[in-house]
């Protein structure tokens, strides 16, 4: 898939019943027009018109890139 992205993003909340925090994820496809974004970036995604079965949303922004591995 190229000029896509896949998001993941974490949500917390509580079990109705029991209380304990779960974490909840959910992915997104969105489109990266530049194919700027890289594996571990924290990125800025908008809802936008449906772009092809999956993608609905747009990335605006890459906030902050992530730390590449230095070798030894």
């Amino acid at each position: 898939m190229q000029k896509t992205i896949v998001v993941k993003v974490e949500r917390k909340s509580p079990h109705p019943r029991y209380k304990k925090v779960v974490r909840k994820f959910k992915k997104f496809y969105a489109h990266d027009e530049n194919n700027s974004a890289r594996v571990g970036d924290v990125v800025r995604i908008v809802e936008t018109r449906p772009l092809s079965k999956l993608k609905r949303w747009r990335l605006v922004e890459i906030i902050s890139r992530a730390v590449e591995p230095t070798s030894t």
